[in-house]
């Protein structure tokens, strides 16, 4: 940055005039709280101030302003993402799209227009009362915001069948890095018209614009589904179903838990679960009426197969709920034992099972707690690395651990991340995954569109 223009001689006054009154926040005691996500990135600086607007003109604004003045801005949706991409800056602007929460919905062609700041969960549930369905589904889907699921292109349990968040933007409404807001795409299934530029904004992490609105693809609600529960004595048995399942058909849910998860929900939600089991399988199926049954009987057939000490299947919604409840619970009860350093390394099925049992080589070999959850049908898992920040000898450990598990998924020709996004956290091993070429022409994008540098800085590159 130029240091005639530093942000901390930025005078907010010409701000202030431009917005609302109280929509620039300074209070330190209210910065203070916003300066992490879940990550909880400890080099996260101190905000220069907080905004919080309500329309896309007033993002506009902030944006202008912050781009004649050369002032950083870290945007930033629920503060529930696990790489780092919303840690505030020193002397950036926090810019929050929390307060930013209309939705229309129409039925005809089945699409929803939102602001960012609504949870996935009131997306999910003001389409449900049209009787539409959308899909992408992250675990912390009742607390995660639907702006930052673009951002991140977050995933989710039944990704495996219906796709990621990418997958249903139809499009959007993005301001740019000199102020600009454009429109990209719209409420069309079909549209070939020039570049595909809503896709290039999809999974961008706030560096390249703001998102102020998503035109969202719905579909007709989801139809009952078939539980197939599995518990399994060894690690190798339960990836031996998993590609048992997935070589024979597309379930709607195909979820992993290792022992260390197992015991961990069980510890807190007491439905007895086999403390004594490897893995754990949750598996569902959607097929249209008698199909999702026979589905189930095929992927109950996989799991015994592959040697299963327990295996059944459940037509009954409610039983079936409480089994995706224990999973999503998964995290939030391994974090119980301790501060969590959060993976999303992904892998092609088939090399699921090296990645896998070379997580735990590697807890092992840096003598830490490694639990292993995964959205097993598409590769996607979430090594959970549990350590002691305030222990120097555990903590080196621990991110020694972090590192390995990333350069073992490049190994296997996976990814850093499937779902999370890269943030900050991960940004050093990309060009490891994707090479000098494709870092060369992503940091060309990246200069065409922020030249200055001021959208999330720090992020991804």
């Amino acid at each position: 940055m130029d240091p005639d223009n530093r942000a901390d001689r930025i005078d907010l006054d010409s701000l202030h005039a431009l917005l609302p009154d109280n929509m620039v926040v300074t209070d330190p005691d209210v910065l203070a709280g916003y300066r992490q996500d879940r990550a909880f990135d400890p080099d996260a600086g101190t905000a220069l101030a907080l905004i919080r607007p309500l329309t896309t003109d007033q993002v506009a604004t902030v944006v202008r302003w912050a781009h004649e003045h050369r002032v950083p801005i870290v945007p930033r949706g629920a503060g529930t993402g696990l790489s780092g991409g919303a840690t505030a800056q020193d002397g950036a602007l926090l810019l929050s799209t929390e307060k930013m929460r209309e939705i229309t919905v129409d039925t005809v062609t089945r699409t929803a227009v939102v602001q960012p700041g609504l949870l996935n969960a009131e997306v999910k549930r003001a389409v449900a009362e049209q009787g539409l369905w959308y899909p992408p589904d992250p675990s912390s889907f009742e607390i995660c915001s639907i702006g930052g699921n673009a951002a991140t292109n977050a995933g989710g349990l039944c990704c495996v069948k219906y796709g990621v968040t990418t997958d249903y933007v139809l499009g959007m409404q993005v301001v740019l890095a000199d102020g600009t807001a454009v429109r990209l795409g719209g409420p069309r299934l079909k549209d070939a018209a020039g570049l595909s530029l809503t896709k290039l904004f999809v999974g961008s992490e706030g560096t390249l614009g703001i998102i102020t609105e998503l035109t969202l693809r719905l579909l007709p609600a989801q139809p009952p589904q078939s539980t197939v529960v599995a518990t399994f004595a060894t690690l190798t048995a339960a990836t031996d179903a998993i590609l048992a399942i997935t070589g024979q058909l597309r379930p709607s849910m195909l979820e992993f838990m290792d022992s260390v998860a197992i015991n961990a929900v069980e510890d807190e939600l007491r439905m007895g679960l086999d403390r004594e089991a490897a893995g754990l399988l949750v598996a569902r199926s959607d097929a249209p009426g008698q199909f999702a049954g026979h589905e189930a009987d095929i992927m109950l057939a996989a799991c015994e197969k592959a040697g299963a000490t327990e295996a059944f299947r459940t037509d009954d919604p409610d039983e079936g709920e409480a089994f995706c409840a224990a999973r999503r619970f998964a995290i939030p009860a391994v974090e119980r034992k301790g501060p969590l350093l959060l993976e999303d390394v992904g892998v092609p099925l088939p090399r699921l099972g090296d990645l896998i049992n070379g997580i735990a080589a590697i807890a092992r070999q840096r003598e830490v707690l490694i639990s292993v959850i995964a959205h097993a049908g598409d590769g996607n898992t979430h090594p959970l690395i549990v350590h002691d920040p305030n222990d120097p000898a555990e903590s080196e450990r621990a991110h020694l651990a972090f590192g390995g598990v990333m350069d073992l998924a490049i190994a296997l020709g996976g990814t850093i991340t499937g779902e999370h996004g890269v943030g900050r956290l991960k940004k050093a091993w990309l060009p490891d995954q994707v090479g000098p070429d494709v870092m060369a022409l992503t940091r060309r994008i990246k200069d065409a569109l922020d030249p200055h540098g001021i959208l999330n800085p720090g992020a991804v590159l």
